[in-house]
């Protein structure tokens, strides 16, 4: 099976091509900038707005089945317009889409959503993520759409570097301790997602760990694990940054957890401090 990995040089992205090369797929991954660390069977440019460079990457790569990975901005053309394209090319192609979407998507005012929840997005981020979601399942009859919330794993995503660089007094700001979220690792979250693209998973799911966490109670998890100093960690509330966003979102993931081998661990668990053998 041909695998076309978008957003293959994130973070995300990465572990995608790693599990799908491991499962013996051939995996064609794409980049925006530059290609990745990852180690895929031929990288392609792939820039979403353009429907020409989309439609000479499927015609090359023909692909079975599309993992659109790419994390994007509040830039709507790309974040929003770009995975309806997208969705639209793999319709044309008869190939399988599985979009991954954000939690950012919901304003807090529910605390939980489960996949029935109806987008309600406060953020610009959000509203191109919610738009996408809908365009995407508007334009592809079998799509499959995959809201997580934030990604942790292995010491190299966004948050476990912000950690370290608190810690270490090298980076100004603080972890809110009323900011809440259901982090998932970036293996588990990987190795669902291929999952639900072996199967014939459609519409929404939800794949967030079981554990609702505050940034700060996040970064005190990682500096225990790393053996940090949680102590040095400065805290502050979201509520009063004036900056715009949800509070408190926990992405209920149950109904999809049923239908998984895969474990979608909880931050506590895959937090544990290391054990010295």
């Amino acid at each position: 099976m041909t695998a076309l990995i978008v957003g293959g040089s994130g973070f995300l992205g990465t572990e995608l091509v790693r599990q799908a090369r491991a499962a013996g797929h051939t995996t064609v991954a794409t980049y925006a900038t530059k290609p990745g660390s990852a180690s895929p069977t031929a990288w392609r440019h792939l820039d979403l707005r353009d429907a020409g460079s989309l439609d000479a990457v499927m015609s090359e790569v023909r692909p079975h089945l599309i993992l659109n990975a790419s994390s994007g901005s509040a830039h709507w053309p790309t974040t929003a317009e770009g995975p309806i394209r997208l969705a639209m090319a793999a319709a044309k192609y008869g190939t399988r889409i599985v979009h991954v979407s954000s939690d950012a998507i919901f304003s807090g005012s529910d605390v939980q959503y489960d996949e029935s929840s109806l987008p309600d997005p406060v953020t610009p981020y959000g509203a191109a993520k919610a738009a996408a979601e809908t365009g995407v399942l508007a334009v592809h009859p079998k799509a499959t759409v995959a809201r997580t919330s934030l990604i942790i794993g292995h010491g190299r995503s966004v948050h476990e570097r912000a950690v370290h660089a608190l810690a270490a007094g090298t980076r100004d700001g603080v972890l809110f301790t009323d900011d809440i979220r259901c982090p998932i690792h970036v293996t588990d979250l990987a190795a669902a997602l291929l999952e639900l693209a072996a199967g014939d998973a459609t519409e929404i799911h939800h794949l967030a760990g079981p554990d609702a966490v505050s940034r700060h109670e996040l970064g005190i998890l990682i500096a225990e694990r790393d053996g940090l100093d949680a102590s040095q960690l400065p805290t502050g509330l979201r509520a009063e940054s004036g900056l715009p966003g949800a509070l408190d979102v926990r992405l209920d993931s149950r109904a999809t957890q049923r239908g998984l081998r895969t474990t979608l661990r909880g931050a506590r668990q895959f937090l544990r401090p290391r054990i010295a053998i």
